[in-house]
């Protein structure tokens, strides 16, 4: 029997290459020169992942066979005793899809091989077309359609619709300002505007961001049914997930949700109640590619399709895991994608290239991503950046503060 492959370090990898603090984590084995990749970035807060993998997750790792991946996601999951927070969530899933990476090249074969082979060819996409007008919106929503985007997502001032002058009372806090019942008209406007004008071909979508009080989400989602969206994404807080029962009673709008998510009780009740159309989880939120792999199976059950979270700040090798589970999954729905810069591929070789719509995997083993970790240092991640963040700082016309 041949001797085991095990761990021989895990180490953490900071870069920011876009502006966005990003978080990989590298599993070195006993097998010299094997190595895997994962993605664990928490840009908020990313400090505390790489604390949560350097002075526990690492001692406890070390010397384990990497062919059990099930079983080490289940002993780190539980290793702390207290579970399922966002920063130990992600220290996980960065040690998860590096096991995963590991385990594709050990068998020669790319990650979505492993994981039952592909059921496409590709992942088709939507992009973000934002602006401060209808007509500014319109604008960049062509330009995605002549690019050969099928899926767009439209916003029209960012989250909350930041679009109009807010007055606030004297001595208001600062803040990410915005009017719940102004961006909710604006957004009705929006749709009517880019239906009318590109017609019924394209796919369009739009996220809430969590930016309205339950009775008006569901008036909004009400109200966007002649314009036919894709989905309406982030309708409610993980903490109002109860109202999606009163909002699927009244609208059939396609309703996308999970960005929030970090436990299996959270989006447990919207699957298995057909509450909700697509799952859209923050992949190394949950842990990885192992809960993410189960999650698809389970949404699968119940006619709910997959929607990964994909914007800058989840690292290239979290996209490339993405993909690998996009083309894999019979329930694939669509794929978020940010749009890398050239410092991207350079930094990362490898990452998936978008061409027509469509996102493709490479036929490398693993997860087909590397990373120059001698470029990555010199984009180093700035940690003024992740504390104050204006825009999780969201607050209504008064000055309180909105929980999104």
């Amino acid at each position: 029997m041949s001797k085991p492959v095990t761990i021989r370090d895990v180490k953490v990898i900071l870069t920011a290459p876009e502006g966005i603090n990003l978080v990989v984590v590298k599993i070195e084995t006993s097998e010299p020169g094997l190595y895997g990749l994962g993605c664990a970035t928490f840009t908020q807060r990313y400090l505390m992942v790489k604390v949560a993998i350097e002075d526990y997750l690492r001692d406890f790792l070390i010397g384990k066979d990497v062919a059990n991946i099930e079983d080490i996601w289940q002993t780190s999951m539980v290793n702390s005793y207290w579970r399922n927070g966002p920063a130990l969530n992600n220290a996980l899933s960065g040690v998860d899809m590096a096991l995963w990476d590991i385990a594709g090249k050990r068998a020669g074969m790319p990650v979505y091989d492993l994981l039952g082979g592909k059921t496409r060819e590709a992942a088709a996409v939507y992009r973000h077309a934002d602006g401060k007008s209808l007509g500014e919106v319109e604008e960049n929503v062509r330009k995605f359609m002549d690019q050969g985007l099928l899926y767009i997502r439209c916003q029209m001032g960012g989250y909350g619709g930041r679009i109009h002058e807010i007055r606030t009372p004297d001595g208001a806090p600062p803040g990410a300002y915005f009017d719940p019942h102004g961006y909710m008209r604006d957004t009705v406007k929006l749709f009517e505007h880019i239906r009318s004008k590109v017609g019924n071909e394209i796919e369009l979508l739009h996220d809430v961001h969590e930016r309205l009080a339950p009775i008006e989400a569901v008036r909004l989602s009400k109200n966007l049914e002649p314009y036919r969206l894709f989905f309406l994404e982030d309708a409610l807080a993980p903490e109002s997930v109860d109202w999606f029962r009163i909002m699927r009673a009244q609208s059939a709008t396609p309703i996308a949700m999970g960005e929030l998510f970090t436990n299996s009780q959270e989006w447990l009740p919207l699957i298995t109640e057909r509450l909700i159309d697509f799952i859209r989880c923050h992949i190394s939120t949950i842990g990885g590619i192992t809960p993410a792999k189960k999650l698809a199976h389970l949404c699968e059950a119940f006619g709910i399709r997959t929607a990964w979270h994909g914007p800058g700040d989840v690292s290239p090798v979290g996209h490339a895991a993405n993909l690998h589970l996009d083309v894999s999954s019979a329930n694939f729905g669509v794929q978020e994608w940010w749009g890398p810069k050239d410092i991207i591929y350079e930094m990362f070789p490898g990452t998936p290239e978008l061409r027509q719509g469509y996102v493709y995997p490479n036929d490398k083993p693993g997860l087909g991503i590397d990373i120059d970790e001698a470029l990555a240092a010199k984009y180093p991640c700035d940690n003024s950046k992740s504390v104050p963040n204006a825009w999780t700082t969201s607050r209504t016309p008064d000055g309180g503060s909105w929980r999104p």
